[in-house]
């Protein structure tokens, strides 16, 4: 069933567009819809938040309903840039002026056992889960799916944050200590080769289209790196030599897979906009780990190595406009800025990088801002990726 409760008008020029969410995220869909002619509007806690810059910001709780009624006025559609948007509040919106992607898909990627119970309902295979209400229940889980695995909120959470790792039974109690008293979820632990993304997008009338599957490199559970398209598994040195270098065909076989995991998902939701679905890579197979609802981090280096970046076709989608080709222009890095800013000039120097800043202040482990690094082939992207790694204290080790 639809959630979509308000009919969505035809495009014109001069429609403005309603953001849940002020983040970076917001600012960079905000950049791509001005030479749509495009305008928009913002709804945050946090006044001066990064797309504050850019178009006008409401500066209210979500719960607050007449705020959200004096936003919505004039509206001809909502979307959101983080998936912790009160549902409520979402479903509330939707009665008054069109909102993508659907309610329901907040609904489901907001609670870490729904989503993984959604994926499993699908037939897309995730590690294994069991709900976590009590210590007795997470002694019954750890018996069941066995150490290590990882104790997480259901709820919220992001950035490595609400999670702790178990790796023997004395850990049980440490980890009730630390994260009992709301709703958890325990899930196996997966020694997985590689951490992989796929990204697509599906129009109002069913359309999909996806783009080229992300390599991500994490430290700290936060997002360091992403390469696209993804590279042989074995230039990392992370998959064993011998029957392992079979498995590789240039990625088809895995993407083919992503792809399919991801259409499954969006027509279950009757889903319009971009959805992100994170993925750990097995053996040459595919788990599902969690779906964002929104743009995701993973795709910001579609801005400059994509024909059409991941901002401008999630518009395209919730606008009704035809959606735009997806191919890679060669081969990209996406280098997140984490805590401290790089010297601009020493980053520009280095041919093919293109710098985004969020306009953040400074502080430990804060997104700052990203560069997309292009290349025509993956030798001299690796070249050039070298380079920046000795002026980003946060770049990972290769």
């Amino acid at each position: 069933m639809s959630d979509h409760f308000k009919q969505s008008p035809p495009f014109h020029p001069g429609m403005t567009v309603g953001i849940l969410g002020a983040g970076q995220l917001g600012r960079m869909l905000a950049l791509a819809g001005y030479p749509l002619g495009l305008r928009f509007r913002f709804f945050d806690l946090a006044p001066d938040a990064p797309a504050s810059h850019l178009a006008a910001q409401m500066v209210a709780d979500y719960n607050d309903y007449a705020a959200l009624e004096r936003f919505a006025t004039g509206l001809d559609v909502v979307t959101y840039e983080f998936e912790n948007v009160p549902v409520a509040a979402a479903r509330w919106l939707a009665e008054r002026v069109p909102v993508y992607p659907p309610p329901q898909a907040l609904e489901a990627a907001q609670d870490r056992l729904a989503e993984k119970t959604f994926f499993r309902k699908l037939g897309i295979p995730t590690p294994p889960f069991a709900a976590v209400n009590s210590l007795a229940d997470l002694q019954a889980a750890v018996a069941s799916i066995s150490l290590p695995a990882v104790l997480k909120t259901r709820r919220g959470g992001y950035d490595g944050k609400g999670q702790f790792l178990l790796r023997e039974p004395a850990d049980l109690e440490a980890a009730w200590t630390a994260l009992g008293g709301v709703p958890l979820i325990l899930e196996g632990f997966v020694a997985f080769d590689r951490e992989l993304s796929i990204i697509a997008v599906r129009d109002r009338d069913g359309g999909i289209m996806a783009y080229p599957l992300v390599e991500n490199h994490h430290r700290e559970g936060i997002l360091r790196l992403s390469l696209a398209p993804i590279p042989p598994p074995l230039q990392h040195g992370r998959v064993g030599q011998g029957s392992n270098r079979q498995i590789w065909d240039g990625g088809a076989t895995l993407e083919v897979d992503a792809i399919g995991y991801v259409a499954q998902a969006m027509q279950a939701l009757n889903y319009v906009g971009v959805l992100a679905i994170e993925l750990f890579e097995v053996g040459g197979k595919l788990l599902a780990n969690e779906m964002a609802p929104r743009v995701h981090n993973s795709g910001h280096w579609t801005i400059e190595g994509a024909v059409t970046s991941q901002f401008e076709n999630h518009l395209r989608a919730i606008l009704g406009l035809p959606l735009g080709a997806t191919t890679a222009l060669g081969h990209s890095a996406m280098l997140n800025i984490i805590g401290t800013l790089p010297d601009p000039a020493a980053v520009l120097s280095v041919s093919g990088a293109h710098l985004h800043l969020y306009g953040k202040q400074a502080r430990a482990n804060r997104k700052l801002g990203h560069i997309t690094l292009c290349a025509a082939d993956p030798e001299t992207l690796a070249r050039r990726l070298a380079r920046l790694q000795r002026l980003i204290t946060d770049f990972p080790q290769q």
